[in-house]
């Protein structure tokens, strides 16, 4: 794994942390709960790719 990919994945975080922060003290829960929800999304569909390239590996190493 890439140490590129990690500090992607933690600025998303931190990003996402800060955002609905702010809007939790503004009182605006519900965009914080979408914000923090296409976080999650965003970081998952970035390790989509590795997650194939885990199941390559593991079907190479055992020969199917």
């Amino acid at each position: 794994m890439e140490i590129g990919l990690l500090l992607k994945i933690a600025g998303v975080g931190v990003l996402v942390s800060i955002t609905s922060a702010i809007l939790n003290k503004s009182g605006r829960d519900e965009q914080a709960m979408l914000v923090t929800v296409a976080g999650i999304v965003v970081v998952m569909l970035m390790l989509v790719g590795e997650i194939g390239q885990l199941f390559d590996t593991v079907r190479s190493v055992f020969g199917v």
